[in-house]
């Protein structure tokens, strides 16, 4: 069989399946991982049966065990782990909670959100002006948008009603407890 570099397919075939493997450790999202198994197994096969390792076997090997691999992926989930945490677009981000990690204003804010991605952290507006959520408060997103700035509301038990209530009273002026007194008389 034909050497190239003074080295034999198969080893050849082990080094780039594993420098394959290898690499998609360090760029996730199965773009190396279904040849580079391929290549590993075959590169193997080769080194261990070297009656075997004849270049038209080797690339039938490869094929099978690439299709082999591939269906796996796609079918088994051994690689791409539960779907937890994953999106499937901005529509599904309604509805999703999570806490404020910059004071999210009409303007500014940012959130991370739980089960939001593989980066969950997003810019985040309040409804109104006026509106403003601190940092550590829970909310909900109320209108994920279409782009990359999510509209969340507050999570405190309350609903809009309610706030709306709580800053009228807040602009109402309580009477002091002696100024209520001296009225009545």
């Amino acid at each position: 069989m034909a050497d190239p570099l003074g080295t034999s397919v198969s080893l050849l075939l082990v080094v780039a399946g594993a420098a394959l493997c290898i690499a998609e450790a360090f760029a996730p999202g199965a773009h190396f991982v279904v040849i580079g198994v391929a290549l590993l197994v075959a590169g193997i096969v080769g080194v261990l049966f070297p009656g075997f390792a004849s270049p038209l076997v080797l690339a039938v090997l490869v094929f099978v065990v690439g299709v082999a691999a591939l269906w796996a992926y796609r079918n088994l989930r051994i690689y791409q782990g539960t779907g937890r945490g994953k999106t499937e677009g901005s529509r599904t981000l309604r509805g999703a909670r999570g806490v404020v990690t910059e004071r999210v204003t009409h303007s500014e804010g940012e959130v991370r959100l739980r089960d939001g991605g593989f980066n969950p952290y997003y810019a985040a507006r309040v409804i109104a002006e006026g509106d403003d959520i601190p940092e550590g408060a829970s909310v909900v997103v109320v209108d994920p948008g279409g782009g990359n700035v999510l509209t969340v509301a507050e999570v405190d038990g309350a609903d809009e009603i309610d706030r709306e209530l709580a800053r009228g009273r807040a602009a109402v002026r309580e009477p002091e407890p002696g100024e209520a007194e001296s009225e009545e008389r």
